[in-house]
């Protein structure tokens, strides 16, 4: 138990280990990540140009340059991780993710679509992702009449309205002129080339005000995993807590997409690796999120070095991801949480 003044929070050991190792790879991967991009710095140059102690130029090469995309990889990896958990656990499905619910879709398209109507017809501004994929999380509640009790309703309108999505951002892409379309086409696959502190500073924010409230809705969520009446019984609100937990986990999902584009699988490949390290005593948040911020920065230094040019992040997360989405159908951890 931690103690600080009259306010007292209970940490699950193994759960805080797996945070604290998830850190640490998270931080090596920073470091290499830099690395990558420095040509021909050294560590300890690069550390001191990261704390502002090297020389004017590396100072700017390192924090203006390099560190932004490793922000924005961290923070769409973050969001993915989290908001997978949320929406899994509430669907009580793993399969429930925001790549599956129409939801990243959603956010896509909506990004695509502010790109079309701008005057630079590229990606489109970070705030269209959130509201498209609030636009979508709310579509599919409608169509599937709520979320929680009839978790695989929720997952069919999801994957039909993914469908859809996907042939209307085709449709975008299709009327875009031959440049914008293919930088357009690259950012649709999950990519976070270009991306600087224009974009991670909001989305930053936009994370620091959702995360604590997932943080809180982790607690109510691991109450209504029991049934309705014995979570209405110990004081809970079970459609007013589904309502909560959709919102936070929509608005993280599309903050990521806002930031990184639809890395697919981060979301459903998060929580699973998670809940397997900590345990299924708790909702794990802060690990799925930990360990969502780990795989996409790998994956992102995975794309920028292993092929002879440049690939989209979540080319990498497609290829790993779909034998990972095989073993959950077929494990019997997939059946249900």
């Amino acid at each position: 138990m931690v103690r600080v003044g009259g306010y007292s929070v209970v940490l699950a050991r193994r759960g805080s280990l797996v945070v604290a190792v998830m850190a640490v790879c998270a931080a090596a991967l920073v470091v290499a990540s830099l690395l990558t991009d420095s040509a021909g710095f050294g560590t300890g140059e690069l550390l001191a140009g990261l704390f502002g102690r090297a020389g004017d130029g590396v100072n700017l090469l390192v924090q203006q340059i390099f560190l932004p995309r490793v922000v924005c990889a961290l923070l769409a990896g973050a969001g993915l991780g989290a908001a997978g958990c949320l929406s899994q656990t509430l669907a009580r499905n793993r399969l429930a993710t925001p790549d599956m619910l129409g939801v990243s879709e959603g956010a896509t398209t909506a990004m695509l679509a502010v790109a079309g109507a701008s005057v630079t017809g590229l990606v489109g501004a970070w705030w269209a992702g959130p509201v498209g994929a609030a636009a979508a999380g709310l579509v599919v509640v409608l169509l599937a009449g709520g979320m929680g009790r009839a978790g695989y309703r929720v997952l069919i309108v999801g994957v039909a309205l993914t469908t859809m999505l996907s042939s209307v951002t085709q449709l975008v892409l299709a009327t875009q002129n031959i440049n914008s379309a293919g930088g357009s086409f690259l950012w649709t696959m999950g990519s976070l080339n270009g991306r600087g502190y224009e974009t991670a500073v909001p989305v930053a924010v936009g994370m620091a005000v959702l995360f604590p409230l997932a943080l809180l809705m982790a607690r109510r969520l691991g109450v209504l995993r029991l049934d309705d009446a014995t979570a209405a019984t110990l004081g809970l609100r079970p459609d007013r807590t589904r309502l909560a937990v959709l919102t936070v986990a929509v608005g993280m999902a599309g903050l990521a997409v806002g930031v990184g584009g639809p890395i697919g699988f981060v979301a459903l490949a998060a929580p699973v690796i998670a809940s397997r390290l900590a345990g299924p005593a708790r909702v794990p948040v802060l690990s799925s999120a930990v360990v969502g911020a780990v795989l996409v920065v790998a994956a992102d230094l995975a794309a920028r070095t292993l092929a002879p040019v440049e690939i989209p992040a979540g080319v990498v997360t497609a290829v790993l991801g779909g034998p990972f989405l095989l073993w959950v159908l077929l494990s019997r951890e997939g059946e249900g949480r």
